[in-house]
């Protein structure tokens, strides 16, 4: 099989002309730019790494710095956006069953990040 450039620098979406496929899992916490910026820098910093291993490192350790900000953002975000979501409702615990649907998800989201978070 011969190796095609062109396919291999498609997404996964774009393969074949098929449709674009649904993710099943949680939203990244950081969005595709910020992403493949820290990416690129990476990338850069071992190209480039037997010229000058101290700037490789430097460039490194700058991607490393962006990525745990924008991810220290992404996860403040996420709790404030949860956070307004519950504290909103009235205070009782066990107010009607709408509002105990809305807590319990808030519960979930909190469970999921927090879980995601252990798994990094």
């Amino acid at each position: 099989m011969m190796y095609d450039q062109t396919r291999a620098q498609q997404s996964s979406d774009q393969s074949a002309g098929r449709a674009p496929r649904r993710s099943t899992g949680p939203e990244p916490l950081v969005g595709a730019a910020e992403r493949d910026e820290i990416v690129g820098r990476l990338g850069r910093a071992i190209n480039h790494f037997a010229e000058t291993p101290r700037e490789a490192l430097e460039e490194a350790e700058g991607a490393y710095d962006d990525a745990v900000a924008h991810l220290v953002n992404a996860l403040a975000e996420r709790r404030t956006l949860l956070r307004a979501g519950w504290q909103g409702l009235p205070g009782q615990d066990q107010g009607s069953g709408t509002q105990a649907d809305e807590l319990r998800l808030a519960l979930r989201q909190y469970r999921e990040i927090t879980q995601r978070l252990l798994h990094l």
